[in-house]
């Protein structure tokens, strides 16, 4: 038998291989997500005079697909609208949100940047060690969740998620410049790691929408197709990267294998 499907090909891609069950994604027994609506699996309805409704509907949602693929629990703690300044200042606490799990998947920034106008900042902004010196801005924020969650379980897998290109003239720069300071907030943090949808992913612009969308959010083929790439992409970084993961079954447990050597 050839090992040649469980390792990483010359040359290969992080999303050549799309994995029915997402490979070694399935590793996992619990992971958390934090995210927008694009995690909550918001659809788009219309009322009778044609105003726009959003329903998240938790059990579309590409968490969701991921557990039923995989069997790994998915924990979704998000929702439509959510910002990073929002998720740790109110939302984590309000619903008991700040729970243990072995990894967490992080996928903000649409309405940080678009909606809202947060500033975004750098990882100039993030103090992994004193997150209350973090500059209040999009990074500013987001490291001071990954901060909270490594407080909570130092050993967990922390995998930022970029935002796909929309095929803009003014939005895909600020895209690409985000997702260039996601890769370097990854180095300052332990087991952390970028799902780079911004230059590994499809553009989600108005062609692939046509197929892929009900509205602006995706339909349902749209979030399992998502899923599919999250999934094999968490694959790919673990192919990459196999050491980081051998001892995956011990986080949170103390338990630790000498010959490990990260």
């Amino acid at each position: 038998m050839k090992l040649d499907m469980f390792t990483i090909a010359p040359g290969e891609k992080p999303l050549d291989k799309l994995e029915a069950n997402c490979g070694f994604a399935g590793i996992f027994k619990k992971i958390g997500i934090i995210g927008d609506s694009l995690s909550s699996g918001e659809f788009e309805s219309h009322d009778k005079d044609g105003t726009i409704l959003y329903h998240d509907m938790y059990e579309y949602a590409w968490p969701a697909v991921l557990e039923r693929l995989t069997g790994t629990e998915y924990r979704n703690y998000s929702r439509g609208g959510m910002s990073a300044k929002e998720f740790f200042e109110t939302w984590a606490d309000q619903n008991g949100f700040w729970q243990w799990n072995q990894a967490y998947i992080i996928a903000l920034g649409n309405n940080d940047i678009f909606v809202l106008n947060h500033p975004i900042g750098s990882v100039a902004d993030i103090h992994p060690e004193n997150p209350e010196d973090n500059g209040d801005t999009f990074f500013g924020y987001m490291g001071r969740i990954v901060s909270k969650l490594k407080d909570i379980e130092k050993d967990s897998r922390i995998f930022l998620v970029s935002m796909q290109r929309r095929g803009e003239s003014e939005g895909d720069p600020v895209i690409c410049a985000v997702a260039d300071e996601m890769k370097k907030m990854c180095g300052l943090f332990s087991f952390t790691y970028l799902i780079d949808m911004t230059n590994d992913g499809p553009v989600y612009d108005e062609e692939l929408r046509k197929d892929f969308a009900l509205g602006f959010h995706p339909n349902a083929m749209g979030y399992y197709s998502y899923a599919l790439m999250i999934g094999n992409y968490i694959d790919y970084i673990i192919r990459r990267n196999p050491k980081d993961f051998f001892e995956v079954p011990f986080i949170g447990t103390g338990l630790k294998n000498k010959d490990i050597v990260y």
